[in-house]
């Protein structure tokens, strides 16, 4: 099964962020390094829809998967 790809900025417009490249980069540095351990989805900086879509996108594999590896990813750099 193919999946689409999605830009990083799609990601942050779907979780309803700014999505602008400079926008992008003061969320992950504000919110960056998640606690080792912590899952992303559990992450206090998203509401309760946002977490949602995050968990779902991961279990499911889904096409924002990938994506959202990246930001996993992102925000795990300190």
């Amino acid at each position: 099964m193919e999946h689409p790809d999605h830009p990083f900025t799609e990601l942050f417009e779907q979780l309803g962020l700014a999505s602008d490249p400079a926008a992008i980069q003061r969320f992950i540095e504000r919110h960056a390094p998640l606690p080792e351990g912590m899952e992303l989805p559990d992450a206090p900086c998203w509401n309760e829809g946002q977490a949602e879509f995050l968990r779902e996108a991961i279990e499911a594999d889904a096409d924002w998967a990938e994506v959202v590896d990246h930001l996993d990813a992102s925000l795990r750099k300190g």
